[in-house]
């Protein structure tokens, strides 16, 4: 026997507003049939593709250390730096950039999400490609 992951829940101080920035990082949805509106304690996001889903958890205390578990992101199209530049300018901060540390071309960027929450951006899988 053995299990299977539901979805990945993200604990957070507003699960309205930072289920809406995550949706503009993944292009996930509501699910159908249950909203997220302001207020809500949890909201759920859905990826129209492949149905993963993120759930986030209002919780009472805040974030006090590097989380342990965190999303690596792949940019669906463009290239790393592209979606850099745009997850920038929609409220992320760089916590550690690691461009270059294996050479050329490689690494990632480590970002903090509107509640400090950890997450990767790597490089697009045609960025992978074109260095093979």
């Amino acid at each position: 026997m053995t299990s299977f992951i539901s979805h990945t829940s993200i604990d957070c101080t507003n699960a309205y507003e930072l289920s809406q920035w995550w949706k503009q990082v993944l292009g996930y949805v509501d699910v159908e049939d249950d909203p997220n509106l302001p207020g809500h304690e949890e909201c759920m996001i859905l990826d129209p593709e492949t149905k993963h889903s993120v759930l986030f958890i209002e919780v009472p205390e805040g974030k006090t250390v590097k989380n342990r578990i965190h999303f690596d992101l792949r940019p669906r199209e463009g290239t790393r730096d592209e979606e850099l530049e745009r997850l920038l300018g929609i409220g992320a901060t760089v916590v550690a950039d690691h461009r270059g540390k294996y050479g050329p071309g490689t690494a990632w960027v480590t970002l903090a999400d509107p509640e400090g929450n950890e997450l990767c951006i790597l490089r697009s899988q045609a960025e992978v490609d074109a260095q093979s």
